[in-house]
């Protein structure tokens, strides 16, 4: 891990100076995306830090998953109800690029720090905020987490097994409505940013990005089959409606094996592999269109196979064949995988409140940089870096305050919280 606070120069964002408004998922989510391509991001927390510290586990008070989910970040606490502190965040905002926020709609305007009022003092400052339904329209002041937007967004109709009215659709297991709108808001606010930096003339954009609006993206054609054909995609479990075979089959130990054959030719080496290379030969199925017209024959027949066997066996086997194919990893298996750890994408980070943490790495790669240099620092205690910044600020000096504190330690930094 880098040990400096400065991000690499061959970093492509680099002295982009964004201020983070963000608690729980999505805003601090975009801005660790935007803070691991090398933007300097100060975390602006109330006094008793982002509510967020607050879940899952924790060492001697100190939250595990922040170590990931503030990692990057300069973190300073003010209280936005006083008005000094206002004024600060003001006086922060000035010499920034971007804000990205996720109050509820509206917020902003409530506490006198609305788009009008920030351009008024930064006629350049990028504006980027999440919401649950959007800054406007009917639901605007309705309350939303992440789980309304997979709702509404018509992810959570999709994650029923089919016919199964027990038991409600399961979420996906992680807050994904607040990913996405975090990962649109960052695309977003790095859009507006190289269109501001490219015009001396241009005045700084708002952006506006909602939870539902995020999920419903990715519902793919069903909009337009609705529209065109009034179809209504329902649930269809581990399967998918267009392609066959695809599915996630049950293995003798107990665990799951993810395969997806549905190309003509790993379809016939799938059928092949499993014993059963009449099943390709037969007219039925010999293109996608006919798999699917019988996909339940094909299924039984892939899972009297995969029964037989241990999962990590059935899938040495269709590996050697090349077929696609995977257990279902759960996050010991991700952890110690050999291809996890060449590519770097499971990083050993020196935390000074917690110390050595498993981080993910930055899902994306650039040459001449190295995973290790992308993740400089771990999350911090609330505050951490008050000092450091608002005496930049008070100076009105403009230089990117991670490399102006590039001498200051991590573990003094944190001690000062």
């Amino acid at each position: 891990m880098g040990r400096g606070m400065s991000a690499p120069a061959t970093l492509p964002l680099a002295g982009l100076k964004i201020v983070e408004l963000g608690h729980y998922i999505a805003a601090p989510f975009a801005t660790r995306l935007l803070a691991d391509l090398g933007a300097e991001v100060v975390k602006v927390e109330p006094p008793g830090g982002d509510p967020v510290r607050g879940w899952g586990s924790s060492v001697d008070g100190n939250p595990v998953w922040f170590s990931v989910h503030g990692r990057n970040k300069l973190s300073v606490t003010l209280d936005l109800k006083k008005d000094e502190d206002r004024a600060k965040l003001v006086a922060l905002l000035k010499r920034a690029d971007a804000l990205v926020e996720n109050f509820r709609a509206g917020y902003l305007e409530r506490i006198g720090l609305g788009p009008e009022v920030l351009h008024a003092e930064n006629p350049r400052l990028v504006i980027g905020r999440i919401s649950g339904y959007g800054q406007g329209g009917p639901y605007r002041d309705k309350p939303a987490f992440g789980a309304i937007g997979e709702a509404m967004g018509g992810l959570r109709h999709l994650t029923a097994n089919p016919g199964q009215t027990e038991y409600p659709p399961p979420r996906c297991g992680v807050s994904i409505s607040d990913d996405l709108a975090g990962m649109y808001c960052a695309m977003a606010v790095v859009a507006a940013c190289w269109q501001v930096k490219g015009d001396p003339m241009a005045k700084g954009r708002v952006v506006d990005v909602d939870l539902v609006s995020s999920v419903f993206s990715l519902m793919e054609g069903m909009l337009p089959e609705y529209g065109l054909f009034g179809w209504v995609r329902q649930p269809q479990g581990a399967a998918i409606k267009t392609a066959a075979p695809t599915n996630t089959y049950p293995c003798a130990d107990g665990k799951w094996l993810c395969i997806a054959g549905n190309s003509d030719l790993i379809f016939k080496r799938l059928m092949a592999a499993i014993g059963r290379p009449e099943m390709a030969a037969d007219a039925r199925f010999a293109n996608n269109a006919g798999r699917c017209a019988h996909v339940a024959e094909l299924d039984g027949a892939i899972a009297d196979w995969t029964r037989t066997r241990p999962a990590a066996e059935a899938e040495a086997v269709l590996e050697a064949a090349e077929v696609p194919c995977s257990r279902l990893f759960d996050m010991e298996d991700c952890a110690k995988d050999p291809h996890f750890r060449d590519r770097g994408w499971v990083m050993e980070v020196p935390d000074p409140l917690l110390g050595t943490v498993l981080h993910p790495a930055a899902p994306f790669r650039f040459d001449g940089v190295s995973p290790q240099e992308m993740v400089r620092w771990p999350g911090v205690a609330a505050g951490a870096h008050n000092d450091l910044v608002f005496d930049a600020v008070a100076r009105g000096d403009a230089t990117p305050l991670s490399a102006a504190g590039g001498a200051v330690s991590l573990r003094a930094a944190s001690a000062k919280a």
